[in-house]
């Protein structure tokens, strides 16, 4: 059995790598979302389960509705810091439609 150590590279299993230094920038808290619904109503449900994912993330997040018209709406999501930031993103994907 060889003990030799090797140097840490970057898995490329999924076809792409990078640094975690370089997908967490500092300053950059704020998520940006699109909703699209067929009405108001909807829209506001969608953005609901993005507030309650965003808390499970941090409870401090502010959010910001920036656009809302009858069929869409966009918001901000302020987090206290860029990992939840990503976090968050990478949560909500499941919620992506």
């Amino acid at each position: 059995m060889s003990s030799d150590n090797q140097e840490n590279q970057p898995c490329d299993a999924c076809g792409c790598s990078a640094e975690v230094g370089y997908m967490i920038k500092e300053g950059d808290d704020v998520a940006a979302i699109s909703i699209f619904a067929p009405n108001k109503q909807q829209l506001e449900a969608e953005l609901q389960e993005y507030l309650v994912l965003a808390n499970t993330v941090n409870e401090n997040v502010v959010h910001t509705i920036v656009n809302a018209t009858e069929n869409e709406l966009q918001a901000r999501l302020q987090f206290e810091c860029s990992a939840e930031k990503l976090i968050f993103e990478l949560k909500s994907r499941s919620l992506s439609k």
